[in-house]
């Protein structure tokens, strides 16, 4: 098993054409913007594109991106397991970004918010409704409390079982002929 290495968006961004760039965000956030020549593999999807990736990391090394470095983290961990060695960005997208490091925005492409404002606006819909329905009906309060108690353990485990929800929405999947295109790029 190998150890992941982290780098920060400044030793990325000096080197960033040594790397095979996997941005592991959702493909509407990848839209959002990426680093330039970054690849698109959603995190859910890694286990299907292990075979290309160990092909992409035995010619150079494989630099992992996400918004905050946290999905990224994981998939080091799980390519780590699967003995492919890799790096990820420290900080994500987010930080290489507001170090003034440039992201590539496709055109004629809609972007979707970031996976964490999705989180946000569910996970704050769901309690404003679970409150007013318990003005109604005082069990739909209930509802409020379970996300509240999802979050705690979404932070104490620093796993998102809502976030990996809404990346099945149709919006935030990738589209089976980009996946498989992206697959063979990485393994010519």
């Amino acid at each position: 098993m190998t150890t992941p290495t982290a780098l920060i968006p400044a030793q990325a961004a000096a080197r960033l054409d040594d790397y095979t760039v996997i941005d592991v965000r959702t493909p509407g956030e990848y839209a959002s913007g990426h680093l330039p020549g970054a690849h698109n593999i959603p995190l859910d999807h890694l286990h299907t594109a292990l075979p290309a990736l160990k092909t992409a990391a035995a010619r150079g090394t494989l630099l992992m991106v996400c918004a905050s470095g946290n999905r990224s983290t994981t998939a080091c961990e799980q390519l780590a397991a699967a003995d492919i060695p890799a790096a990820t960005l420290t900080g994500g997208t987010t930080a290489g970004a507001g170090e003034g490091h440039t992201l590539h925005h496709p055109d004629n492409v809609s972007a979707v918010w970031p996976m964490e404002r999705q989180v946000r606006l569910a996970a704050g819909s769901l309690v404003v409704l679970g409150l007013a329905a318990g003005t109604r009906w005082r069990p739909a309060r209930w509802l409020s409390a379970a996300i509240g108690g999802g979050l705690i353990f979404s932070a104490a485990t620093n796993t998102c079982g809502m976030a990996a929800a809404l990346a099945k929405l149709p919006h935030n999947q990738p589209r089976t002929t980009d996946l498989d295109a992206t697959l063979q790029a990485l393994q010519d």
